[in-house]
């Protein structure tokens, strides 16, 4: 006897290709930056022995970091429709982990190297034989306060984009 049809399949994703308007808009180049500072920042402190509130510094600068790193690929991709209840609110997604996780915790991260390098500026003297984390403090409080920066320049795009009723990203 003749085969009936074959049973339907799960239905077919869309192909992954990437949003190229979002990656020359102004959010993207931004979140470009964010990315290559805040790796600066934390490669930085976890390459030199660190002590005390550095901790706290690297935890802040490495999930910021990695919140958005996930936040680009998603808007790169397209995809974040696919995040459940934040997708719908996109735009108030990215606005939120600018300005109160970017920059609150970077801004603290960056207070906090810049205070231990002003501690350690006293081996930056000609004739310190011993071991100097002045420079690489130094290094990572100066990205870290660039990186607050580039978050608050993206999180006021994304609040002018707010408040110009517009719920899209680009």
């Amino acid at each position: 006897p003749p085969a009936g049809p074959p049973p339907p399949g799960p239905p077919a994703r869309g192909s992954l290709s990437l949003h190229r308007a979002y990656l020359r808009s102004p959010l993207g180049l931004l979140r470009l930056g964010q990315l290559v500072l805040g790796a600066a920042f934390w490669v930085t402190v976890a390459a030199h022995k660190y002590e005390g509130a550095a901790h706290f510094a690297l935890f802040a600068a490495v999930l910021v970091w990695l919140l958005t790193l996930a936040l680009f690929g998603l808007s790169l991709l397209g995809r974040w429709a696919l995040v459940p209840w934040l997708g719908a609110r996109w735009l108030l997604t990215n606005l939120v982990h600018d300005l109160a996780l970017g920059v609150g915790l970077y801004a603290a991260a960056t207070g906090i190297m810049g205070y231990k390098a002003g501690r350690r500026s006293y081996c930056n003297l000609p004739g310190y034989s011993q071991q100097c984390l002045y420079g690489a403090y130094l290094s990572a409080s100066i990205c870290g306060g660039i990186a607050a920066c580039l978050y608050l320049f993206s999180g006021l795009y994304c609040l002018s984009r707010r408040c110009r009723d517009q719920r899209d990203i680009i």
